[in-house]
């Protein structure tokens, strides 16, 4: 039997994302949008069901709001984003897939802006 969240635990959910995202970024100055970043710059990714964060060292942050919802980047699955380019590029597709039983598709969205935050 499935169970649906009720729209008080999403709203929950949704202030304790924001509020993980608030934390990456404090102290961080945006920076002017981009529609490309390389992707062997990255060391690690943050994903939350509508932002993607990609972590390029201790001083500089890519914030990525996706177009649709990655809920399974909440989940911990698996991210495989379908790139023509070598980059990560705004347009770029982004399925998750369980990394339990099989690899199941969890989700998928689109790539938006990439916003840099810097100190």
């Amino acid at each position: 039997m499935f169970r649906f969240a009720s729209p008080a635990a999403l709203t929950r959910s949704a202030g304790r994302d924001e509020a993980k995202i608030a934390k990456t970024l404090a102290g961080l100055t945006p920076g002017k949008p981009q529609d490309c970043i390389p992707r062997e710059r990255m060391g690690e990714t943050q994903g939350f069901p509508n932002t993607i964060l990609y972590i390029e060292g201790r001083k500089k942050v890519w914030r990525n709001d996706v177009t649709g919802s990655c809920t399974g980047l909440a989940n911990d699955d698996l991210m495989v984003v379908e790139s023509t380019s070598g980059q990560l590029c705004r347009g770029d597709i982004v399925r998750t897939r369980s990394r339990l039983g099989g690899g199941i598709l969890t989700s998928s969205c689109a790539l938006g802006s990439f916003v840099p935050y810097s100190k």
